[in-house]
């Protein structure tokens, strides 16, 4: 029997988020540069969002370059833009097929205009789609979300709209990035990585977290099953004890 058959549909996590690891490593042990990796990593992007589709999780959430990214070598950044850029274009026509909603999250003001323009024109085109959102965090990084919402409510004190005990969970959850999607349940990072690497560190206090050896561009819509059937037998207290949710 397969992951997929052995899945409780009613327990499904609605938000997944994924730390898409190994695409360097798995290209040099084909022999190949670094963005060979990247380029089939797209494939397993592709069959993952597909999978989630299939099953009905509702928010896919996938770390495709982070603040820090930006300190690679200079060729692997810019090649990484330019798949970002194609990857967009060519995959609108298959997220509306699958009714699939893109969203973007991050610094995305520092990307090239050339993305700025493509991303704005794909999130525009699949606005209305509800099957599924696909959220991007590109140019992301969690302490630099966590900043700028301090900055921004801070801002609303300094000019007299906030006051300090008007400051809660809720309020801060508002000025942040995935303010209009909900926390992740299920975190899955690749390649055996054992970190959240400045990943949704807010969003993710309660997240489960997923860890396996596959590297990225090996990884299938059956791997995620296979994640979501692990998350499954856990048990989620929330700081309770298991008879109090008994």
């Amino acid at each position: 029997m397969g992951f997929k058959e052995q899945l409780d549909i009613n327990r499904l996590p609605e938000h997944i988020a994924i730390i898409m690891d190994g695409n360097g490593r798995w290209a040099k042990n084909q022999g190949k540069f670094r963005v060979f990796g990247h380029e089939s990593g797209v494939l397993s992007v592709k069959d993952i969002v597909e999978g989630c589709v299939d099953i009905g999780i509702k928010y896919l959430t996938v770390y495709a370059f982070s603040t820090e990214n930006w300190n690679r070598p200079i060729e692997e950044v810019n090649a990484l833009m330019e798949l970002l850029i194609s990857t967009i274009n060519e995959q609108a026509e298959t997220l509306n097929k699958n009714n699939v909603r893109l969203n973007a999250i991050g610094d995305l003001k520092s990307l090239p205009q050339k993305c700025i323009d493509d991303l704005a024109n794909v999130m525009e085109v699949t606005s209305k789609n509800s099957r599924c959102t696909l959220t991007l965090a590109l140019s992301y990084s969690a302490k630099w979300e966590i900043l700028s919402a301090t900055k921004k409510i801070a801002e609303q004190v300094k000019e007299g709209k906030l006051n300090l005990d008007e400051i809660s969970e809720e309020l801060f959850n508002a000025q942040l990035t995935t303010s209009n999607i909900p926390d992740p349940e299920l975190m899955i990072r690749t390649s055996g990585e054992h970190r959240i690497s400045n990943f949704l560190l807010w969003q993710m206090a309660y997240t489960e977290l997923y860890f396996t050896e596959t590297l990225w561009p090996d990884f299938r819509r059956e791997d995620l099953f296979e994640a979501i059937v692990d998350y499954q037998k856990r048990e989620r207290r929330f700081g309770k004890i298991s008879e109090q949710l008994n």
